[in-house]
C-alpha cells in the first residue's frame, strides 16, 4: 500500500517532535523536571503579586521535584525514576518551574552547573517567560550552548493582548515576539507553549495564533488545553461566573487540534497536545484520557478527514 510522505519525512500526519529528538541525540534522552526555587516577576511585587490567574505549579511538578531538595540531589532522584527502565538512558535538565532565568546571572550559572555536574545530564531545557530574558542571560545560554544542548521553552500563553491582560500574564504579545526573535538569532532550540480555551477566546483566535507561529522562528510548540486548577484565582473566578468558560468536551478539543494543525507550518514540531495534571487539583476538564491515548485519537481523525499540517497554510 501506498505510503503519503509529508514535508517533514514520514507517513506521520504532522511534525512529531519526537522525530528530531531521535534525529538530534544518538540513543534515549529523558527531560528531568527541577525546581531550583526561582519565581517570576508577577509573583514577587515587579509587575504584580499571585501570578497568572490559572498558575498553580504543583500541578505539573513531579513527586521527585521539589524545592526541598538541591538541584544535584533532583537531578540523582529524577534519574532513579526513569532509569530502571531505560539504563542507558542520558537526561536533560529541565528547568521548569517558575520563570527560570529570572536571577542574577551568577546565581544561574551556579544552578545550571549543578545540574550538568551529574555525567548523564548533557544539556538544559530552560523554562521562562518573554519578559525574562535580557542579553546577560541570553549570553550567559550561549556560553552554554558551546559545550551542551539549550533549549529555551518559552510560556507565550496567547498572542491576544486583552486575554494576557485578562489572565494577569504581565507581559505582552509584542514581547513574545521580539522575545522569539532574540532567541532564535543565538541559535538555541525553541519551543512556544500556548493555551487553547483562555476565557474571552475563540476558534478564530486559536487559528489566529497558529498563523502567527507560523510567521516567527519557532522550532517546536507545546499545546495545553485549558483545565482549571484548586488553588487558583481562576478557580474562584470559574465559581463566580463559570459562564465565562467553556471548557471543552474531549471531542470538541481533538477537533480543534485538528484545525490547529492544518494551520500551521510544517517546519514547526509538535511536542505536545494536552497538559495533565494530578486528578485531585483539576476542576475541569479531566478527560481520564493520557497522553499516548489523545496522541491515538488525533491521528485517527486526521486520517478520517484526510488531513495533515499546514494543509491550509
Amino acid at each position: 500500500m501506498y505510503q503519503r510522505k509529508f514535508p517533514w519525512g514520514s507517513d506521520k500526519r504532522y511534525n512529531d517532535y519526537s522525530a528530531y529528538f531521535r534525529e538530534r541525540f544518538e540513543g534515549r534522552v529523558q527531560k528531568i523536571s527541577l525546581d531550583a526555587g526561582f519565581t517570576c516577576p508577577n509573583r514577587d511585587g515587579s509587575k504584580g503579586a499571585g501570578g497568572c490567574t490559572y498558575c498553580n505549579n504543583n500541578s505539573f511538578n513531579p513527586d521527585y521535584c521539589r524545592i526541598e531538595q538541591n538541584i544535584a540531589a533532583q537531578v540523582v532522584k529524577g534519574i532513579a525514576f526513569f532509569s530502571a527502565k531505560y539504563p542507558s538512558m542520558r537526561y536533560l535538565a529541565y528547568f521548569q518551574a517558575y520563570s527560570n532565568t529570572y536571577a542574577p546571572v551568577d546565581i544561574l550559572r551556579q544552578s545550571y552547573e549543578e545540574a550538568l555536574r551529574h555525567p548523564e545530564v548533557i544539556g538544559l531545557v530552560i523554562a521562562t517567560r518573554p519578559d525574562c530574558l535580557s542579553d546577560e542571560v541570553l549570553n550567559l545560554l550561549t556560553e552554554f550552548s558551546e559545550r551542551c544542548y539549550v533549549s529555551i521553552e518559552l510560556g507565550v500563553e496567547s498572542f491576544r493582548e486583552e486575554t494576557l491582560r485578562r489572565i494577569s500574564r504581565g507581559h505582552t504579545a509584542q514581547e513574545s515576539i521580539e522575545a522569539i526573535h532574540r532567541i532564535a538569532a543565538r541559535k538555541f532550540d525553541n519551543c512556544v507553549h500556548l493555551i487553547l480555551g483562555l476565557p474571552g477566546e475563540d476558534h478564530v483566535d486559536f487559528i489566529a495564533h497558529a498563523k502567527a507561529i507560523s510567521a516567527l522562528p519557532v522550532q517546536s510548540v507545546k499545546l495545553h488545553q485549558l483545565q482549571i486548577h484548586k488553588g487558583t484565582q481562576m478557580a474562584r473566578e470559574y465559581r463566580d461566573n463559570p459562564s465565562a468558560y467553556n471548557l471543552f468536551e474531549l471531542d470538541q478539543y481533538a477537533e480543534l487540534v485538528v484545525r490547529f494543525l492544518e494551520n500551521l507550518t510544517p517546519s514547526v514540531s509538535i511536542q505536545r497536545f494536552v497538559s495533565s495534571a494530578p486528578a485531585g487539583m483539576v476542576i475541569g476538564p479531566n478527560w481520564g484520557l493520557k497522553n499516548f491515548e489523545f496522541i491515538a485519537k488525533v491521528d485517527k481523525l486526521m486520517i478520517a478527514k484526510d488531513s495533515w499540517q499546514g494543509k491550509e497554510c
